[in-house]
């Protein structure tokens, strides 16, 4: 017998799997990260960036179980200063990348850096504020006191939205793999790519820093 936090109302389950694949397949930051990763280094550092996206949601998940999300929109001077330290991290990506020169070898570029993608994925998750604020907004429609403990049931319907957000992910990144492989096989635009890529990540760096607090 499933534990009591596990037994959701089935139509409620089935209206929040779908609602969260509905969201997931919605382009935002983490999507357009990870397809500027995919079409710029190829499949494998694509895949690394999902993974790293849905380990920093992770993190989000249970910030707002343990309340750190609510914290957070009530003072707003820890939610511009993680907005802030977001977005020049990301300008920082984005001007590494442009500063970066192309390499004629890409497998050895994926081998080198498939770590520091995964970590770059995870910090640039985790320091969108924005993320929190959703989960914290959106998991308690679906909770129900009468069926347990709600932090339990929290985290269960975080992971199962997270699970689903990163298959989507790795869904985005090898078909953004795929017209990375085809651009430079057609057209030899390499260093195009890479620098697509930088202003990518500055555009959505000025974003996140510009963004209305709400």
């Amino acid at each position: 017998m499933l534990p009591e936090f596990l037994m959701f109302d089935p139509h409620a389950l089935g209206l929040f799997i779908l609602a969260g694949l509905l969201l997931n397949l919605t382009p935002g930051p983490d999507v357009l990260y990870i397809v500027a990763r995919s079409t710029s280094q190829g499949r494998g550092a694509g895949m690394v960036s999902a993974l790293g996206i849905g380990t920093g949601c992770l993190v989000h998940i249970l910030a707002a179980a343990c309340g750190l999300s609510a914290l957070m929109v009530m003072l707003p001077l820890v939610y511009r200063a993680v907005r802030y330290a977001g977005a020049i991290y990301l300008i920082y990506l984005g001007v590494r990348a442009l500063l970066a020169k192309t390499k004629p070898d890409r497998q050895g570029l994926e081998a080198t850096s498939l770590k520091k993608i995964f970590w770059q994925g995870v910090l640039t998750n985790v320091l969108n504020p924005k993320v929190a604020l959703f989960f914290l907004a959106f998991l308690p429609q679906f909770t129900d006191s009468a069926r347990g403990g709600l932090v339990s049931q929290f985290l269960v319907l975080g992971f199962i939205f997270d699970c689903n957000g990163t298959l989507v992910n790795v869904g985005y990144a090898l078909v953004a793999s795929k017209l990375g492989d085809w651009l430079r096989t057609r057209f030899g635009i390499r260093g195009l790519l890479n620098r697509l890529t930088g202003g990518l990540f500055i555009a959505i760096g000025l974003r996140l820093a510009l963004a209305d607090k709400r």
